[in-house]
């Protein structure tokens, strides 16, 4: 073996070495082939690291200069790999939470899409809830649940309301609208028939159209009377808060459109246009609020800033109902048996299905008398009077395809969803709202409270 291998001893600078020999016995001096063959064989001249930087000298001298150079790049190309992995699962993480904010920035302002339609299977049976209260015995025209999902409200043929726990499903307390009529000229006060309620978002309103010309409005949580609005020449049918405000927005059937403030306590204006009565309303957080006007069979946008108003016309008979679904899409329905989808920047239907609920026994089709959609989704749904409430999803070619059914005896006045999907609140009773020309016998004047079935969590 070389002597290229043997370690001499190292030179200390400044200063002289020791000279230990008279501590050291003597030894014999060895030849220099003596001297290779024990360096080589003993432990103690190496140490272990000199074990390593022998075998890291023959896999040197084993490797050829290609293969050195294959074995770096290899490890170069494995080091930029590890790298761009880690870049790649930040972007992803960064990606996320970016796409999350994005989507609470939206669903705050009110324009998050989500597609949820699909996630529901149909019904639970068993949970569903019978509403009922001792005050409230004949049909009931209405309900409308709070924006935390915690309360609702529900009035019928009746002066009372009822203030219900959507948690416990029990009644917390009532008021009477009659309570706080005036007398009329005969010197009896009028009988409330409820027509229509609304709740603010941030719940401190209740304005309630008790089937007169006036609107009352109370306080959602302590039940008490705040104000009884004035104006209107003829029974008020609609009522709607617009979102995150204390604006009100009412329909009638003096074919007119009322703006109120509820902060000041105050009217605002009046909106004309329609020519027949007003049947329903709704309202986003633009300044804008959207009306069905019965039998003149026309659907009005009416943008109030700039004092102008669009016109939509696609049914064959009277609307009874109009809703908004997005920013963009709303939907109505009508004495014609139809449920019509629209584009806000399109004067007629996007899509039109016929005869939803069926005809009549003098085939005459069924008369859809409530609607109600889960906001800024593609879930929807649609009472009449042939025993069931229909399920609805908008697909993505802005069609309406039924999901399922839900049994409902009787007439469905109103419907609501409460906000985060979970249940579908009918009210239901023998007549229609509107009158009693028409009676099933076989009806019930409830409330139901229908939990929907979902196969996973919504995703946005």
């Amino acid at each position: 073996m070389s002597s290229f291998f043997l370690k001499s001893e190292p030179k200390v600078k400044g200063r002289k070495r020791k000279n230990n020999t008279a501590l050291k016995p003597k030894t014999k001096t060895k030849t220099k082939k003596e001297a290779e063959d024990e360096e080589i064989e003993s432990d103690d001249a190496f140490g272990d690291e000199g074990e390593d930087d022998l075998d890291g000298n023959e896999e040197a001298i084993a490797e050829t200069p290609q293969e050195k150079r294959l074995r770096l790049a290899k490890q170069y190309l494995e080091e930029i790999e590890k790298e761009e992995r880690s870049r790649r699962e930040d972007e992803d993480i960064t990606d996320h939470v970016s796409r999350r904010l994005q989507d609470e920035y939206l669903d705050s302002i009110g324009r998050l899409r989500k597609k949820i339609a699909d996630n529901y299977t149909g019904y639970n049976k068993d949970s569903i809830k019978i509403l009922k209260h001792k005050r409230q015995k004949l049909p009931l025209t209405v309900v409308v649940s709070s924006n935390d999902n915690s309360i609702m409200f529900s009035g019928g043929k009746t002066s009372v309301v009822v203030k219900w726990d959507l948690t416990t499903f029990k009644a917390l307390g009532t008021f009477d609208c009659q309570s706080v009529n005036e007398v009329d000229s005969s010197g009896k006060k009028r009988r409330p028939h409820i027509m229509a309620m609304a709740i603010s978002t941030n719940m401190k309103f209740l304005a309630v159209a008790e089937g007169g010309n006036d609107i009352q409005i109370w306080c959602p949580n302590e039940l008490k009377h705040l104000k009884t609005f004035k104006g209107h020449r003829d029974m008020v049918t609609c009522l709607v808060f617009k979102r995150d405000s204390h604006d009100l927005y009412s329909g009638s059937k003096d074919r007119c459109v009322k703006l109120w403030n509820l902060d000041e306590m105050v009217y605002v204006e009046s909106l004309f246009g329609h020519q027949s009565s007003i049947t329903g309303i709704d309202a986003l957080s633009r300044d804008r609020a959207i009306t069905s006007g019965g039998s003149d069979c026309t659907v009005r946008i009416w943008k109030i800033t700039e004092e102008s108003q669009l016109i939509y016309n696609g049914h064959i008979g009277g609307i009874e109902s109009v809703k908004y679904i997005n920013d963009e899409n709303f939907f109505s329905c009508g004495t014609d048996g139809s449920l019509c989808l629209w584009s806000t920047m399109k004067k007629k239907p996007l899509h039109t299905s016929n005869l939803v609920h069926g005809t009549a026994s003098n085939l005459e089709p069924n008369w859809i008398s409530a609607i109600s959609c889960v906001f800024n989704t593609d879930l929807l749904a649609s009472g009449s009077c042939d025993g069931y409430i229909r399920v609805w999803k908008m697909d993505t070619s802005k069609k309406l395809v039924q999901l399922f059914e839900i049994p409902a005896p009787g007439f469905v006045n109103s419907l609501s969803f409460t906000n985060d999907g979970k249940y579908l609140i009918a009210a239901l009773g023998q007549e229609h709202k509107l009158g009693r020309w028409w009676r099933d016998k076989s009806g019930r004047n409830e409330i139901r409270v229908i939990e929907l079935e979902k196969i996973n969590k919504i995703e946005s």
